[in-house]
């Protein structure tokens, strides 16, 4: 047995992980140089050869909550991951033309994609808000689309801005639900053409930028940003929170939903999900949250305060379970239609699906909804759940 093997299997073993076993959660070799390759290669070596189908896995979402939760895929992570940390240390990955390359690469893949994988009603990706066991995935994105509506506290006439707007699906249930306006900002082409036709007739506009680049001649009632935050970088926070305090109006209310790492990164994320799935993306921690919002250093004043923090991460497990079932049932259709979702695609999808959901199941990230206000809500802000 080789050395390399003997270092994977123990890194298995000390998480009930088998090789050769046969639970959902176990390993099985296809190509005995997977372990070579992932003793030098690390994370991304890990994902490019299950994609390449050098191992097998039933329930990969099981094998990495056990790795996860007692932090022992550290070690694999950490493997090969100087270059993305020096890239990450040197250079902005974030700003300017940068920042629209994950549009690109991810959210242009195909609406045919994301059509029958979301849920019919919303076409939201990012978490829903899970609170019954039999609730549908519809049911609970519509719970989490109210939510944010009700925490903002929105009422009729309000114009609202959406950074980061996707297909417009909270804008559609706003404007439709609480007789609001809004402009949404996207990087995705793909997104704004379906977003467009999904809100026709409704009081709502797409802009393809950035959010460094737009300057409206007026401010709004209130902001959301729905999992976009994790695509503004570390170096960028402070410049994030400034242009959305610039942006809403005084006695408005910013309500943004993220993802976040329960710890710092080294800047760069995990490198398999960065070459593949969201490059030049990075988790921020709520410490980190905090402190970019804390002073303003032109007025030596908080940008914002922060009103309530919400933790809705353990939806997100039952989410991405949930668009894997929808993708998988739907793959071969998808191939037979378009040859780009082939088997290798499908492994990549399937271990980027499963790979997130193990990682909020043993609650290694989390998803917050955080709001804020910019001087303090007079009589003090009473939390909706």
């Amino acid at each position: 047995m080789s050395e390399s093997r003997k270092y994977f299997e123990k890194i298995l073993l000390e998480n009930d992980i088998l090789i050769g076993g046969n639970r959902p959660w176990d390993i099985k070799i296809n190509n005995d140089k997977v372990f070579d390759r992932v003793l030098s290669g690390g994370s991304l070596a890990l994902g490019e050869s299950y994609m390449d189908g050098d191992w097998e896995c039933e329930d990969l979402s099981q094998m990495f909550d056990k790795l996860f939760y007692d932090f022992k895929f550290s070690k694999i992570q950490m493997i090969g991951i100087l270059p993305a940390y020096l890239k990450a240390k040197f250079y902005n990955r974030q700003a300017g033309k940068r920042a629209i390359i994950v549009g690109q690469q991810h959210y242009d893949l195909g609406n045919d994609l994301y059509k029958v994988m979301l849920d019919p009603v919303t076409s939201s990706y990012t978490s829903a808000y899970y609170t019954r066991e039999d609730q549908t995935l519809a049911e609970a994105q519509v719970a989490k689309l109210d939510l944010l509506c009700k925490k903002m506290g929105l009422k009729k006439g309000d114009k609202i801005l959406d950074i980061g707007c996707g297909w417009g699906n909270f804008m559609k249930y706003a404007a439709e639900n609480y007789g609001v306006s809004c402009v949404g900002l996207s990087v995705s082409k793909e997104q704004i053409k379906l977003g467009q036709e999904l809100c026709e007739g409704l009081p709502v506009e797409f802009i393809f930028t950035n959010y460094e680049d737009y300057s409206p001649q007026d401010r709004f009632d209130h902001i959301v940003s729905i999992e976009m935050f994790e695509a503004v970088g570390r170096k960028n926070f402070k410049k994030f929170f400034t242009k959305v305090s610039n942006l809403l109006k005084d006695g408005g209310l910013f309500v943004m939903q993220t993802i976040a790492n329960r710890e710092k990164s080294s800047g760069g994320g995990d490198p398999w999900i960065d070459k593949y799935i969201f490059p030049n993306g990075e988790l921020p921690t709520l410490g980190q949250i905090c402190e970019a919002v804390e002073v303003y250093e032109n007025r030596g004043v908080a940008l914002f305060m922060i009103e309530d923090v919400h933790n809705i991460g353990a939806s997100y497990d039952r989410t991405l379970m949930e668009w894997w079932k929808n993708f998988n049932q739907a793959h071969h259709r998808l191939f037979s239609e378009n040859s780009k979702y082939d088997e290798r695609f499908y492994r990549m999808w399937k271990y980027y699906l499963q790979f997130c959901a193990g990682m909020f199941r043993s609650r290694r990230i989390q998803d917050y909804q955080i709001v804020f206000s910019k001087k303090g809500v007079r009589g003090g802000y009473v939390p909706v759940r």
